[in-house]
């Protein structure tokens, strides 16, 4: 039977596709070139987190963790979901200072949001080291661990109706069509969802790779209470530096503790960088001490797919007929999954949604070129 909608790639944020259009009733086929819950979403840390730093972004993490929540009761254990809220640390006076009109964003969003003097801190948090100024507790923060969320989406869809074919690598996109090594599959709707190979099936499309390393240690039960996260982290994270760290530690439901983070833009070479390894590491001492009793048991690197303006492509790619877009999610692909994917089913049945699509439109790189 040919399938209404393809989906290509079985990531996190296909998966979250298939499940929300096979919802819909329609007849979902997705096609992955390796395994699903591969590639970016195997390689990253699980945090399902509100960030601010546009509006847009602010709404679209807000409603994404809103559906992941809705969902909390239902997931297995493998998906290791825990609600540990984040703590984002002042680490200064300077950074304090900025904390209180960003809580007020947050709670002008509906997201809580509560601010800690440098005592108040302490006490959420007794791992980190004395002397910091404070910050910012948002509570209802999630972690989860991203490949069995993203099979758990599949298998959900599945049991819809939708199909899997891992394996199958997508060569060429084309109206309402796929090219495969296998052949070419036909449907209504081809919905574009590979991450970085997003850029490879479409060329010119400004997606490319963000590198990063993540570190995990050997098993310490309660060696933190929730997710920490330095108050630079966005500036970090998105600032123009060829490469770049930042404090992000995150307790796992196994009693490891996952280190991150680091950013690097070096194409899409996996080989890990002892330099930055040991940047990132020297960062997670200064703000946590007591790391240095752990054993680093696994360090690994992956890859972001990130856009030139930290927003991700969620919506028909005009000049393809019957071709739509849900990618370059940089670090926010997990989170961001099942909003990515309720704004797709939305657009693609001319329905009027929880979010303002405009700022997601993958037409907006076309209008400020021709622009």
């Amino acid at each position: 039977m040919r399938p209404d909608v393809l989906v290509v790639g079985a990531g996190i944020v296909g998966a979250a596709c298939a499940d929300a259009l096979s919802a819909q009733g329609h007849r979902v086929l997705v096609l992955e070139s390796a395994f699903p819950g591969g590639g970016s979403t195997a390689s990253a840390m699980g945090h399902l987190v509100v960030m601010d730093d546009s509006p847009a972004q602010l709404a679209l993490t807000r409603r994404s963790r809103e559906l992941w929540t809705a969902l909390a009761g239902e997931l297995p254990p493998a998906c290791e979901d825990e609600r540990r809220g984040t703590l984002w640390v002042a680490a200064d006076e300077e950074e304090l200072a900025a904390v209180a009109p960003r809580a007020e964003a947050y709670r002008a969003a509906g997201v809580r949001a509560e601010l800690l003097d440098a005592r108040q801190l302490g006490e959420a948090e007794p791992c980190l080291r004395p002397g910091l100024a404070g910050g910012m507790r948002v509570p209802d923060d999630r972690v989860l661990y991203p490949p069995a969320a993203a099979r758990w989406l599949l298998e959900r869809a599945r049991r819809r109706g939708a199909e899997l074919r891992s394996g199958c690598e997508v060569l060429e996109l084309g109206p309402r069509r796929v090219r495969t090594a296998q052949g070419t599959l036909e449907a209504a709707a081809v919905v574009l969802a590979a991450g970085l190979g997003s850029a490879r099936l479409l060329p010119g499309l400004p997606v490319r790779p963000r590198k990063g390393h993540l570190l995990v240690t050997d098993r310490a039960p309660g060696f933190a209470r929730h997710q920490l996260v330095e108050l630079g982290y966005l500036k970090s994270a998105h600032g123009p530096a060829a490469e770049s760290v930042a404090f992000n530690l995150q307790p796992r439901a196994t009693g490891q503790v996952l280190l991150g983070s680091s950013r690097e833009l070096v194409g899409m070479d996996p080989v890990l960088n002892p330099r930055l390894r040991d940047r990132m590491i020297r960062r997670a001492l200064e703000y946590v001490p007591g790391l240095a009793r752990l054993s680093v048991v696994r360090g690994w690197t992956g890859f972001r797919p990130a856009t030139p303006d930290n927003l991700p492509y969620v919506g028909a790619w005009e000049p393809v007929e019957g071709l739509w877009l849900a990618t370059g999610h940089e670090g926010l692909g997990i989170t961001t999954a099942p909003g990515t994917a309720e704004l797709l089913a939305d657009l693609m049945a001319g329905r009027r949604g929880a979010l303002d699509p405009s700022p997601y439109s993958p037409m907006r790189r076309l209008e400020a070129d021709r622009g």
